[in-house]
């Protein structure tokens, strides 16, 4: 790896999520999200698995840090957690606020760059019982809740994400029901999408008007679609597919508008002149600093009538390419990824805010967790990302996801995305050796 140098400011990270490794869900004023309750709902979860102790990362916070500077990587995006910080409407937890200064405080002993998500899925349950993002009134509880992180640490945290992966907190929580809530209504879904877009928009507004030293944008979980055949229906649905996964998020950000084939599409569930009122989109659109790329996988598609939503078919990738997820590893799509972004979309830097794999690791008679596919895995995600760089893209960082194994949503602890081991009984950390590759490619860089 020591010919693949990247640029001497290149941000190397890992990345977490608050519910994912927090736990102490009911410790120092913490409220339930609707993850909490998502979870304890019987046959939601694998095995009926809860976000309640996860990784005991607010009470192990230190020894992780401690790990991230072992590994040397030059920044942590983690996540703040909504129902920590705002127990009810107008009210802030200060004992929340404390554990992320104490966070930030180990971050900067070991000179680690944090970079905190605002929202990263554990929406508080008590605005889940007014609607949640299906109610508009949303949007401004999220603007509430981000100007008081700004308030409060906006000085201590160079690079702010109002959102992670917008897709799934609307499709796959209210469209699929496959996260919190757990509803099945595209209506819901559609409106939550646009709830969620206009939130960042608000989010974005409230921090320039903070006259913070930081910057601020969005992550999107993106991929690329292919057509399974060149015939014309197999194109139109990799289109869709696309204005489905990319572009329904896509042109409201940087374009300002709503692609009119998915407005179409979606009509027979909601009319979006009855949920976007004027300014909403010049709002969503307000200029950020740079954008999040969530990637994990392609997608290759057909066209299939009968399929209710989109009329799309997916081909399934071959056994010996694909992580435990089921999810095909094609490196390429990357740097086709964001090479489309820089083309069609934006000039803004681009940061790989997660990419990682989920293999089933054990620990190995020697005591080590030897995970060669994850290791080949990121060497060509990460030569993947060097090809676009060198091409004069670009980016700007790239976040490892995850630090460690973690509460992984309905998976529960099911799949293990972490280059760190959590041997969940003990809490032992256990270093895989990916980790240990990781830790030589950020040393190679003569840094």
């Amino acid at each position: 790896m020591k010919t693949l140098q990247f640029p001497p400011d290149f941000l190397f990270g890992v990345a977490t999520a608050a519910y994912q490794i927090e736990g102490a869900v009911a410790e120092d004023g913490r409220v339930p999200s609707h993850w909490d309750t998502f979870s304890h709902t019987p046959g939601k979860t694998w095995q009926g698995d809860t976000g309640d102790v996860a990784c005991d990362h607010y009470h192990r916070y230190a020894d992780d840090v401690k790990m991230m500077a072992e590994l040397g990587v030059k920044s942590y995006r983690f996540s703040v957690a909504w129902p920590r910080i705002i127990p009810e409407p107008g009210q802030v937890n200060q004992k929340g606020l404390d554990f992320y200064r104490r966070l930030l405080d180990e971050l900067d002993r070991h000179q680690i760059t944090p970079a905190a998500t605002i929202y990263h899925w554990d929406l508080p349950q008590w605005l889940a019982d007014r609607g949640g993002w299906v109610n508009r009134d949303a949007v401004h509880y999220f603007a509430d809740y981000a100007d008081a992180l700004f308030r409060h640490l906006g000085q201590r945290v160079p690079r702010w994400i109002t959102h992670n992966e917008p897709w799934c907190t609307a499709f796959l929580g209210y469209g699929l029901g496959e996260h919190a809530p757990g509803h099945r209504d595209w209506r819901e879904a559609v409106r939550a999408s646009h709830h969620v877009l206009l939130s960042h928009g608000l989010a974005v507004r409230a921090f320039r008007a903070a006259n913070l030293p930081g910057e601020i944008g969005i992550t999107l979980n993106l991929n690329v679609v292919d057509a399974a055949t060149p015939t014309p229906r197999d194109q139109e649905a990799a289109r869709r597919a696309d204005g489905f996964s990319n572009r329904w998020f896509l042109d409201p950000l940087f374009r300002g508008q709503y692609p009119e084939d998915m407005v179409r599409l979606f009509a027979p569930w909601v009319a979006m002149d009855t949920v976007v009122e004027p300014d909403d989109l010049s709002l969503i659109s307000s200029p950020m600093d740079f954008l999040g790329v969530n990637y994990y996988s392609r997608s290759v598609v057909y066209d299939k009538p009968e399929e209710r939503l989109l009329q799309v078919g997916h081909v399934e990738p071959p056994k010996d390419q694909i992580t435990e997820m089921g999810w095909e590893i094609h490196p390429e799509s990357l740097y086709r990824l964001l090479t489309r972004l820089q083309r069609e979309y934006t000039a803004l830097p681009l940061y790989i805010t997660e990419n990682g794999a989920a293999f089933p690791d054990q620990v190995s008679e020697d005591g080590a967790v030897h995970d060669p596919d994850r290791v080949r895995f990121l060497e060509q995600h990460f030569a993947a990302a060097h090809r676009f760089i060198s091409e004069g893209g670009q980016l700007k960082g790239y976040y490892v996801w995850s630090l460690m194994d973690n509460f992984e949503w309905a998976f529960g602890y099911s799949k293990r995305f972490g280059i760190i081991y959590v041997d969940y009984p003990t809490q032992r950390r256990i270093w895989k050796d990916s980790a240990r590759w990781y830790q030589a490619l950020i040393r190679s860089q003569g840094s």
